[in-house]
This record gives structure tokens, C-alpha cells and sequence, in this order.
């Protein structure tokens, strides 16, 4: 925690995490050949793990990272570079939520981009930057039920009012008024008789009635037709509902534009910051007021300094020293240890103000409550706390719209010192441009600048056995609930503590490899240097690994065949451990620090899943163990398959506690083992399933999901049967007039107890680019299922 109330963005070294000064890329992060020739064409694309950016690469193609250790000391003037880069580029806009729009990934490097999205509506005046910011910043934001996108939100009734058809309601009209101008006609012609002039008669004197006055009689007269004619009129306007042919039909094109709402007073105005001015910071508000009036305030910086704000009103930042940064920097104090106010591009729509990510419209449609239809759909930090699963095939939009959207809004509001994410996948999945985040580790790739921590930055040997032993063959342990890896961790155990015993540090993947082959040679030298340190405890646990080499049921055989696939050339340089240089540690999530990991999907298939499991493990072991527990930590598993473990679940179920959450994508729950799809389903707060999904994982969601009450109605037609010859007429003219028989129409309605989605329903009435998705947030409250376009 610095003095301004933001956190440094270090790792648990002593030397901060490099952050590569920021180059154009592309939303893939690739840097193939094809990318290379549109760059030089002009187009921005690029690479994220690059050299010569101000952080010393590799040595060659294959070597160490000799030169690391220098790289930290020249970091902070690429740093410095990065910022007036990244400054230069996104100092024109005003409020940072509108204008900054980016064209979506996976649309194959098209010649034309994407035109920027209106920042207002046809013919609307043109505002200011100024203008514009305190307009979003006045917007109201509705506290409502969760998932429904906040800004500008009009909340609609729980229950559907009832809704006459527009041709029944159209001829209903048109009928009462033909009624009441039939029975004036008749009124008016004497049809009916005098008797509708006697109340005139009755109450009214003789002289006023009877008067040699014409004008007199024309008054009185005309005023009495005029009150009967009205009275029909009301009569026949209630039974035609003119009222709402009025509403729906008439008003709508007589309506105006709203006139622009007054600010609200200086009290209640967001502009003048009144939460400072009441803590006492006044020098504070008016600062930042000046500067949101002038359009030198983004929406991040919103979120930044209130996130500063809470900081000092919890004590931990003095109240001082948050007034003289204002005062001194304006809407630039507290900034981001990276020196970034906002993301290069937004490809999404957020608003800070609520930490929400709209990623879709719910559908009007009757299977979703009525107070969800037509809103916009929203994410944030306390529903994603209660961790997402979102599962459909190839090409479901898995990346596109719930991913990328979510890394986005996760990196936006670590800008604002309020998360830490680390985002996965596989390299060109499409997850951001490398300059959204401050560290881009691609495993495998001669270029990355960065490597990641094997043992996950902890310097005892248990802890780092079992998360080891979680990801290299969590996957083979018992797929039930209350099964463990605790045999291979004990085996990883006896071999990590005594060599950390003798060398000061862990074992780099050759080394254990090795050791857990059981070659003489390494296992002879490490005992020996044990027996010189007069480590007898160690020595134990090097005899109990060494009598369990070659029985029966060894886990070390196993755990070895997997280590091997890390102890390839490709990996040859990574996982270092000799301590010359500083690979990336999750333990950082006590820091705003935005982390993309790539991993080497293509040609190294198993690494990539064992490296997945190694991630997750990390980051629920980090999560759980944070001192600063207010940073909301996120785990984004672009593609989760063979990450699902018996370990895993309860990992997964426990982070809710610890104000992080885990995102995961699946293409089908096949991936995962059977016995895990329901308590997976269970642990998980919110649950996605996507259009293309199979009836076999449709029905694990239908089971999740339950069932409701609702009402069915039975309708059944019986034949009417004429008796008399006149009936008899009347039904053969009847059924020469419609061709169907006369029938009566009997309607049974009972309450019935049916799946909220059936898995039918969901492998077959999801149309493509739409998902069903129930929410829960982290005080308990949900959402039933909603279809919701994940387009709109």
C-alpha cells in the first residue's frame, strides 16, 4: 500500500516485475509472418512478447536468461516510455466510457476495421468533453436485481401487465365508437324518445328553458347535448379502451424530447465529489470538480480515486497525503503503478462506476421474468465472485463475447487499484492485445520476456509438493468429491525438502526429473551433501523415497512421465530456479496486476493442460492466503479442459470467501469427469450454457437449474350436437361459412411442476449467438436462467 492509497504492481521478490514498454498488437497476440507483412503495411499488429522493448530478452534462441537482473534496473525507464506512449495515444478522449472501441477478435485480420461506436444519439447536440463526462457521471444508476446493466436502467414491474392484441384492441375501438354513434344518432333523430331531455326538464327552471331568447335556448340546449354526447363518449371510450389506443399508438409520434435534466444539487451532485468535502478533503473535491467540468477526467479516474478514497476513509493511507496528490495531479493522482489511465482500446461497453461489463441483452422473451426483458446484461466483481462456467462448442462465441469482455472489465478496474487478474489460454486465442496487461508470459516462446514460477513463489517444500502434485497428475486422481493427490504429494514432498535443505532453493524440472527417476547419481550426490550438513531429518525422508523406488503402485513413476513432458527443449529456458533471475510468482495478487499467460497449445497439448492445472492451483492457494483481501483476484481459464480435479471443486467453492473467483470455458462437460459435472455445476455461482450444446449437457443443466411451478393450461374442443331442425340449419350454415364443424371449447387450468429449461430446449430453442445464463451474486441473491443475445 503506497501513501496515495493505490498498491504497487511488485511481485514477492525484492525487484518489481518488468512492464515491456507498449507496442501496437494485434487482439491475437500473435506475431506470425502474416502479422509482420500487415504491420509493415501499416496495420496495428504486433507482438507482446518482444525484445528490445527496455527488459532484456533471452540470451539467443534456446539459452538462459542471462542479463535478466540488469533488465530490472533499465525497466523503469521503459516504463517511463510506455506511459507517454501510452499517454500520447489516449490523451484526446475526455470521459474515458465512450469513443474507445475496438474490432473484435477472430474476425481473421480483415482489411477494413470496425467505424468507432456513436458517442451519441442522431441529431442530439453535439457536448463537450466536459459536458459529456459529468452527463455519464449524472447518470442514475439504479441498485436492482442482479445481472441487469445498471447505467441509465428504468426498472420495470415484476409481473407482465396484461396486454391487449393490437387488432382486438384496434376493432374494440372502432366498434364502441361506432356503438356510441349509433345510439346519438338515435338519440338525436327521436328514436328513443324524449325521455333523455326530462333531467334538463326536472332541474331547470321554466324561463331558462322556454326563453323568446335564442341565443338563451341555444346555450342552455347545446350545453346539455354537449354533456350527454361526452358521457357517451366516456361510456364507449372505457368499454374501447381508447386510453391505450391513445398510449400505444398516438403518443409515441407526439412526444417530444425530454429536456436535459438540472444537476442535482451541490449535496447530491457526483461531480462535486460530496463523500470528500464530508471526510474533510474539500481542497480535494474542488480540485477534481475543476477537472471533471474541463473534460480532463476519465471514467477510471473515477474509479481510481475512489478506490484511493476508501483506502484513507479505512485508515490505511493518510488523509494528507491523498489531498496533496489530488491537489497536486488532479485526475491523474493515485495512478496505476504502470503509469496507464486506461486501456489502449475498448472493445466493450463498461461502466466503472458500478465495476460492470455489459455483455449482452436479455431476450423478450416469456420464458425470462418480465423485470429481465429487453434490459441489458451485466457482470461485475460480486458475480464473478461466485465464479462463471461457461460451456458450448467451437465457435459459440465462448471467447468472443464472455471471455474478452471479462479480461477487459478485469484489466480496467486493476488500472483502478481494484483487482488483480491473471487471464490463460492458448497463444492467438484472442485475449487482449499484450499492451492491456502488465506482464505477457508465453511458455514456450523463444521471445517472452517473462517466466512463470514453477512452485508458485512459496519457499515451503509441503505446500509447493502439493500444488505440484495437483498439476501433474490431479487429473489422474479418483474423479470423486472426497478424493486427493496426498500420496504424490507426500512423494514430491520427500524429494523437494531435502534438496531445498541442501541448495537453498527448489529443484529445476531436469533436476527433478531426475529424482524422481531415481538415477543414482543425483540421488547419491544429494544424499551426501545432507550427510555434511547433518540434516538427519531430511536424510529420512530421502530413505523413505528411495524404499518406495520401483514398487508397486510408486506414484514417482507416474510423476516422472509427466515431468517429463515440461523437460522439453521448447521449455528449456523456463521454470527457472537458480535464482539469477525473477519469474513471475502469483503471489502478486496482493497487487492491481493484469497477467496474460500463454500457453503452448499448439504441439505441446499435455504441457499445456498440466501447465493449466499449475495455474489454478496457484491462484487458489494465493487467493486464500492474500493480506489485502479488498482487491477482488480473478483466474480467466480461457479453454478449463483438463482442469477439472476432485481439488479443484473444493478449491473453487472456497474462493468466495476470499473476494476472488475463477472464469472457465468448456466445450462440452465431457471434458470433464463424470462423477465432477455436478459438483462442478454446484460450486460455481453462475452458470452459461451457450448455443450448439449437447442434449447430454443440456440435462446436467436442466438438473442444476430445477424446476418451477408454473401454469398449464389444457384446452379441449367437443363437438356440438344439434337436436332441432333449426339448430341443424344453423350448424350446416356454420360449417359451410368456417369448414369446421361446430364445437365448444373447454379450458382446464392446473399448476404443474416443470424444468425451467429442458435439456431438449437447450440443445435445440437456443438460436446461434444467444446463451442461457443464471447468475448468483456473493450475498446469495440470484437470477432464474435467462436467454440472453450475447449480439445485442
Amino acid at each position: 500500500m503506497t501513501s496515495d492509497g493505490t498498491h504497487d504492481a511488485r511481485g514477492t521478490h525484492a525487484t518489481p516485475v518488468p512492464r515491456p514498454a507498449p507496442r501496437p498488437v494485434s487482439p491475437q497476440g500473435a506475431g506470425s509472418d502474416v502479422e509482420r507483412a500487415i504491420s509493415e503495411a501499416g496495420r496495428a499488429t504486433g507482438d507482446p512478447g518482444r525484445a528490445g522493448n527496455g527488459v532484456a530478452p533471452r540470451a539467443g534462441k534456446g539459452g538462459g536468461r542471462a542479463g535478466k537482473g540488469g533488465a530490472h534496473a533499465g525497466s523503469g525507464g521503459g516504463s517511463g516510455g510506455a506511459h507517454d506512449a501510452h499517454a500520447a495515444r489516449s490523451g484526446t478522449s475526455g470521459a474515458g466510457h465512450a469513443g474507445r472501441t475496438a474490432a473484435p477478435t477472430g474476425s481473421g485480420g480483415g482489411t477494413h476495421a470496425l467505424p468507432p461506436r456513436p458517442t451519441r444519439a442522431p441529431g442530439a447536440p453535439a457536448l463537450t468533453e466536459g459536458e459529456e463526462f459529468l452527463a455519464w457521471l449524472r447518470t442514475p444508476r439504479p441498485a436492482t436485481v442482479p445481472g441487469v446493466w445498471r447505467f441509465g436502467h428504468r426498472p420495470r414491474p415484476e409481473q407482465e401487465p396484461e396486454v391487449v392484441p393490437t387488432r382486438q384492441l384496434l376493432s374494440g375501438a372502432v366498434i364502441a365508437f361506432l356503438v356510441g354513434w349509433l345510439v346519438w344518432s338515435l338519440l338525436w333523430n327521436g328514436y328513443l324518445g324524449g325521455w333523455w331531455v326530462v333531467p334538463l326538464e326536472l332541474f331547470l327552471p321554466d324561463a331558462w328553458i322556454y326563453t323568446g331568447d335564442s341565443v338563451g335556448n341555444a346555450i342552455v340546449w347545446n350545453s346539455y347535448y354537449t354533456v350527454i354526447a361526452l358521457g357517451i363518449m366516456i361510456a364507449v371510450g372505457r368499454v374501447g379502451r381508447w386510453a391505450e389506443v391513445w398510449r400505444r399508438f398516438v403518443a409515441p409520434r407526439l412526444k417530444r424530447p425530454a429536456p436535459a435534466a438540472p444537476p442535482p444539487p451541490p449535496g447530491e451532485d457526483p461531480a462535486e465529489w460530496p463523500k470528500l468535502r464530508a471526510g474533510g478533503a474539500g481542497a480535494a473535491a474542488d480540485r477534481l470538480a475543476a477537472e471533471a467540468r474541463a473534460g480532463r477526467m476519465r471514467d477510471i479516474d473515477v474509479a481510481r480515486i475512489a478506490r484511493a478514497w476508501r483506502s484513507v476513509r479505512s485508515g490505511n493511507s493518510p488523509l494528507a497525503t491523498f489531498t496533496d496528490a489530488v491537489v497536486r495531479d488532479g485526475a491523474a493522482a493515485c495512478p496505476h503503478p504502470s503509469g496507464d489511465r486506461d486501456l489502449p482500446a475498448r472493445a466493450a461497453r463498461h461502466d466503472l462506476a458500478t465495476a460492470q461489463v455489459r455483455i449482452g441483452t436479455t431476450v423478450d422473451d416469456p420464458r425470462n421474468p418480465y423485470a429481465y426483458r429487453g434490459t441489458g446484461l451485466a457482470l461485475g466483481p460480486d458475480l464473478i465472485g461466485t465464479s462463471l462456467l461457461a460451456v458450448g462448442p467451437a465457435g459459440s462465441g465462448k471467447t468472443g463475447t464472455v471471455v474478452w469482455p471479462l479480461a477487459e472489465a478485469l484489466c480496467l478496474q486493476a488500472l483502478a487499484g481494484r483487482a488483480a487478474v491473471v487471464v490463460v489460454g492458448a497463444a492467438g486465442a484472442g485475449l487482449g492485445p499484450g499492451d492491456d496487461y502488465d506482464v505477457v508470459v508465453r511458455i514456450g516462446h523463444p521471445d517472452s520476456v517473462y517466466d512463470l514460477d514453477l512452485y508458485g513463489g512459496t519457499t515451503d517444500p509441503d505446500e509447493a509438493a502439493a500444488v505440484l502434485a495437483e498439476a501433474l497428475v490431479g487429473d489422474l486422481v479418483d474423479p470423486h468429491p472426497g478424493a486427493d493427490s496426498r500420496r504424490s504429494t507426500t512423494v514430491l514432498a520427500q524429494l523437494l525438502g531435502p534438496f531445498h535443505a541442501v541448495h537453498g532453493r527448489f529443484p529445476a524440472v531436469p533436476e527433478l526429473r531426475a529424482l524422481l527417476d531415481g538415477v543414482p547419481g543425483p540421488l547419491d550426490a544429494l544424499r551426501k551433501a545432507l550427510q555434511d550438513a547433518g540434516q538427519e531429518v531430511m536424510l529420512r525422508e530421502l530413505d523413505a523415497r528411495e524404499r518406495q523406488l520401483g514398487h508397486p503402485g510408486d506414484p514417482g513413476a507416474i510423476l516422472a512421465d509427466r515431468i517429463a513432458l515440461l523437460d522439453r527443449p521448447a521449455f528449456a529456458a523456463f521454470f527457472d530456479t537458480s535464482g539469477q533471475t525473477t519469474p513471475f510468482s502469483l503471489r502478486a495478487l496482493d497487487h492491481p496486476v493484469r497477467v496474460r499467460i500463454d500457453l503452448p497449445e499448439r504441439g505441446h497439448a499435455d504441457a499445456s493442460r498440466i501447465l493449466a492445472r499449475l495455474v489454478l492451483a496457484q491462484f487458489t492457494a494465493s487467493a486464500a492466503v492474500r493480506d489485502d483481501r479488498s482487491l477482488f483476484a480473478c483466474l480467466v481459464l480461457d479453454d478449463a479442459t483438463g482442469t477439472v480435479t476432485p481439488e479443484a471443486v473444493r478449491r473453487i467453492q472456497r474462493l468466495r470467501s476470499a473476494n476472488a473467483g475463477v472464469v472457465m470455458t468448456l466445450r462440452t462437460l465431457d471434458d470433464a469427469p463424470r462423477p465432477l459435472r455436478t459438483p462442478l455445476l454446484g460450486a460455481v455461482g453462475c452458470r452459461m450454457a451457450l448455443s450448439g450444446l449437447t442434449p447430454w449437457d443440456g440435462q446436467d443443466f436442466a438438473e442444476v437449474w430445477g424446476k418451477e411451478w408454473t401454469e398449464a393450461r389444457d384446452v379441449t374442443d367437443r363437438q356440438i350436437i344439434a337436436e332441432t331442425p333449426a339448430g341443424k340449419a344453423v350448424h350446416v350454415l356454420r360449417r359451410v361459412i368456417t369448414g369446421q364443424a361446430p364445437t365448444a371449447r373447454a379450458v382446464t387450468v392446473r399448476q404443474v411442476e416443470r424444468e425451467r429449461w429442458s435439456a431438449s430446449e437447450l440443445a435445440h430453442a437456443v438460436p446461434p449467438g444467444h446463451a442461457v445464463l443464471s447468475l448468483t451474486d456473493v450475498r446469495g441473491e440470484h437470477a432464474p436462467p435467462l436467454l440472453v443475445d450475447l449480439r445485442g
